[in-house]
């Protein structure tokens, strides 16, 4: 993501644990998916590469540039999930970002930012829901990389839920019948860029990257996309589509009570900042969203 997002969502934190020996062994595991198939690098010079018969994609980032790629195909409903290794050891200053965009002034947008830190220190995590220039936030943690994002849901009582290795840090519902934007109507790329801004960053911008440890570099794998695909102003999911089918298990998937109570205690235990208990950034109210169960 350009660094001009930064505003949209960095008012949502997440601590995040990394342990680079399991993250090194779960990305070991085969992928099915093909990155020259799915994905096009958009920016880096050279900086973005597509690796090992098309099963891994690296973006690395230097002093002169960061880079990033896009995916080929437009998704309005679906569950996506990739497997992400972020930059490892000294990350200060540098800024992983996973997320889906429409296009235009009035876009949609689901994002993870990932920023980094000195050696040992965990990463933090924002993540934002914003639809038709509305911007909203919060933010959980788990105690693994693996990044995967399901950010739509097919049914009336929808939500985006955001989790890491499995387990949910965040669910933003559907909260239109109190007047809050949601995203659904406007189809979405997945998009991720690695690149610098230590001026805000790590710690407000008071740690700066460390260029002799360049060049950075994040890793993908297993990208899988189970999700109904928008081409030629029409979507792959018809609507005689069903619900029960293996292939679209995820058009009626909510949040269980198992989940519900993974999701509280990764908030309880890690999350930093939630701008719905920010009563002196919203001293009048708090957004209608906040209110709801």
């Amino acid at each position: 993501m350009a660094s001009s997002s930064s505003s949209s969502c960095s008012s949502s934190i997440l601590l995040l644990m990394i342990s680079a020996i399991v993250l090194s062994s779960v990305l070991a595991v085969v992928s099915a998916s093909n990155f020259n198939q799915d994905f096009t690098i958009t920016w880096g010079d050279g900086r973005a590469k597509i690796l090992n018969n098309s099963q891994l994609l690296t973006l690395s980032l230097d002093k002169t540039s960061g880079s990033g790629f896009q995916s080929n195909n437009e998704y309005l409903f679906g569950k996506i999930d990739m497997q992400l290794k972020l930059v490892p050891g000294n990350s200060a200053g540098t800024v992983t970002a996973y997320y889906l965009s429409s296009q235009g002034s009035t876009h949609d947008e689901i994002d993870f930012e990932f920023l980094g830190n000195l050696s040992g220190d965990p990463y933090i995590l924002h993540t934002n829901a914003k639809a038709t220039e509305s911007s909203n936030s919060t933010c959980g943690s788990t105690p693994l990389l693996i990044s995967t994002l399901t950010p739509f849901s097919g049914t009336p009582n929808a939500s985006c839920n955001f989790s890491v290795d499995g387990t949910p840090i965040r669910e933003f519902k559907n909260a239109e019948s109190v007047g809050v934007p949601y995203p659904k109507n406007q189809p979405m790329r997945i998009y991720s860029s690695l690149w610098n801004a230590d001026n805000w960053a790590t710690r407000g911008g008071l740690v700066k990257t460390d260029w002799t440890k360049a060049p950075f570099t994040a890793s993908y794998r297993n990208f899988n996309a189970n999700a109904c695909i928008w081409s030629s102003g029409s979507s792959s999911c018809s609507s005689s589509s069903s619900s029960s089918s293996k292939n679209n298990a995820w058009i009626s998937e909510q949040l269980d009570s198992t989940n519900q109570g993974r999701l509280k205690w990764v908030q309880k235990n890690y999350m930093i900042y939630n701008y719905c208990t920010d009563s002196k950034r919203f001293p009048q109210a708090l957004p209608p969203e906040c209110n709801m169960s």
